[in-house]
C-alpha cells in the first residue's frame, strides 16, 4: 500500500447511475456477476461493503487518526452465520479490485462459507441503490466515536486500502429461493454494521 493509493481512496468515484433500493417483495435485480434466485435454489444474503480494507478512518493525512474497518467487522458477521447456516448463500461484494480483495480476504482470515463478488466498477452497487455517500455520512462525529469505541472492544483496527472509495455506501439485503427481495439494510451512516439475524428471520430462519 502506498500513500499515494491511501490518498485515492479519498477521491470521489465516477457518478454512475443508481436505481432505487429494491423494495421487499420486488425481484432482485438481474446480473451475471450476482444470479438470482441461485442455481441450488437457496435463499441469498447479500453484504455490500463500503470497501476491502474499508479502514473507517481519517487517515494519516487527516491528523493520524485511525477507526475500525467496519468492512472486517461486517464481513465477519456474515462468515459466523455462513457457518450456522448452509441452507443460505452468504455473498459479499467488494468494489476493491480483484487483488486488493484477495489480499484483504486473506488478511481477515478467508473466506470460508462466504463466496466473494468483485465489483469494481460498482455496477452491482448501483442496481441494488448503493450511490455515493455525503461527506455526513462518512465523517459525522457520532459515526467516527462509535467505531473508535468498537475498535477498543474488540480489537478490529485498521488495515491498508490498496483499492476503492470511502465515499461508496453499503448495505444488505435478503433474497428468497424465488428471487424475492424479503430484507433490505441500507447503511444510514459509515459505522453502520447489518443485522443479519433480521436477516435470516425475514428468510423464515430461527436465529
Amino acid at each position: 500500500m502506498t500513500f499515494q493509493q491511501e490518498l485515492n481512496s479519498w477521491w470521489f468515484p465516477k457518478a454512475l447511475t443508481t436505481f432505487p433500493v429494491p423494495e421487499v417483495g420486488e425481484k432482485a435485480p438481474v446480473s451475471s456477476k450476482l444470479p438470482l434466485p441461485n442455481q441450488n435454489g437457496k435463499p441469498t444474503v447479500i453484504a455490500f461493503l463500503r470497501h476491502c480494507g474499508c479502514p473507517y478512518i481519517l487517515s494519516p493525512l487527516f491528523f493520524l487518526l485511525t477507526f475500525v474497518p467496519v468492512a472486517e467487522k461486517t464481513f465477519q458477521e456474515l462468515r459466523k452465520l455462513a457457518g450456522k447456516h448452509p441452507e443460505i448463500n452468504f455473498v459479499a461484494v467488494s468494489h476493491s479490485d480483484e487483488e486488493a480483495t484477495e489480499k484483504w480476504v486473506i488478511s481477515v482470515g478467508g473466506e470460508w462459507d462466504v463466496h466473494v463478488v468483485v465489483d469494481a466498477e460498482r455496477e452491482l452497487y448501483a442496481q441494488w441503490g448503493l450511490g455515493v455517500a455525503s461527506t455526513w455520512h462518512v465523517l459525522n462525529p457520532w459515526s467516527m466515536y462509535s467505531v473508535y469505541q468498537l475498535g477498543k472492544k474488540e480489537n478490529i483496527w485498521n488495515l491498508p486500502t490498496e483499492s476503492g472509495s470511502r465515499w461508496q455506501t453499503s448495505g444488505s439485503f435478503a433474497v428468497d429461493g424465488d428471487g424475492a427481495v424479503r430484507w433490505t439494510g441500507v447503511a444510514k451512516a459509515a459505522d453502520s454494521i447489518p443485522d443479519f439475524r433480521d436477516a435470516l428471520k425475514a428468510l423464515g430462519i430461527e436465529v
